[in-house]
């Protein structure tokens, strides 16, 4: 009898750490699942989802607008678009957001740096010969026809055409991304995925299904929820991102297993060491 306890004792210590392995191994796994890392699960509705619209995006304060002037007479525009212009010039445009202009002066004139024109905290840009231009709230289009029309109404210039660019066009990307911060980008088309790319796509500890965009319009601050795991998330509103947007990746609870994981394996630890005490224990008391 008493060998039989013993050869029952000595079996258990034998598979006992293989015990312990697997439920490890169980613990540590069953958090584990592909399909949190994957986008665009489930089947695509492409007739719904064929329309690709992308919103035209909305001048705000503090954007940077590059303006260039186009009409039939080179030496009008070069002297509209720029006071110092040089008389010479036979360029038949001007561009008074850049650095210099193709009429070979510099930019001068109202609130325009270096680089372009500066939209004040009052929604207006300051153009030569134009004055005080409110444009917040205006689409590239709109604001260049409105331009062209100021500039064909008061004879300043004939058949004007403005063309008119961001030139600092950015969104910020932070929360559960490999490469977090702001990117400034030379297209004002990007969608959420291509700045999700632009941070280095979402860490594994990241919620693919909770992606938050804010966005600040005419005063006024929303929030957008995207689920980058939904195929329909090509529908929202906020997929294509507009200038300055931000974009927050939230965490998930895995993250928390995992800083909890040196906790955890200190416990199994101990927990095996108890365990394996109490089997010799209770062996030798027989």
């Amino acid at each position: 009898m008493k060998n039989n306890q013993i050869r029952e004792s000595l079996l258990r210590i034998h598979y006992f750490p293989f015990i312990i392995c697997a439920l490890i191994v169980a613990l540590t796994t069953s958090c584990g699942n592909v399909k949190n890392l994957q986008y665009l699960q489930g089947s695509f509705d492409t007739a719904k989802l064929s329309k690709v619209e992308v919103p035209e995006p909305i001048i705000q304060k503090g954007d940077l607008l590059g303006i260039t002037v186009y009409s039939d007479d080179p030496l009008a525009t070069a002297a509209v678009t720029n006071p110092l212009a040089n008389s010479s010039s036979t360029s038949s445009f001007g561009n008074i957001g850049g650095s210099g202009n193709a009429s070979g002066g510099t930019t001068t004139s109202g609130a325009s740096t270096l680089q372009g024109f500066v939209v004040s905290q009052f929604g207006e840009i300051q153009l030569y010969k134009l004055g005080s231009i409110q444009v917040e709230g205006k689409t590239k289009k709109q604001l260049g026809d409105t331009l062209a029309y100021m500039y064909s109404n008061l004879g300043l210039l004939k058949n004007p055409y403005v063309e008119i660019r961001f030139m600092n066009y950015k969104v910020t990307v932070i929360g559960e991304v490999n490469r977090p911060g702001s990117f400034s980008v030379p297209t004002d088309k990007l969608n959420a995925f291509e700045a999700i790319g632009l941070a280095g796509d979402i860490t594994i500890y990241g919620r693919r299904d909770n992606v938050v965009v804010v966005r600040e319009s005419n005063g006024q601050r929303t929030f957008g929820r995207l689920n980058l795991k939904d195929p329909n998330v090509f529908l929202s509103p906020y997929y294509y991102l507009q200038q300055n947007d931000m974009v927050v990746v939230d965490v998930g609870k895995n993250k928390a297993a995992v800083n909890n994981q040196s906790a955890f394996q200190a416990v199994s630890l101990g927990a095996s060491i108890l365990s394996i005490t109490a089997v010799f224990i209770s062996l030798f008391r027989r």
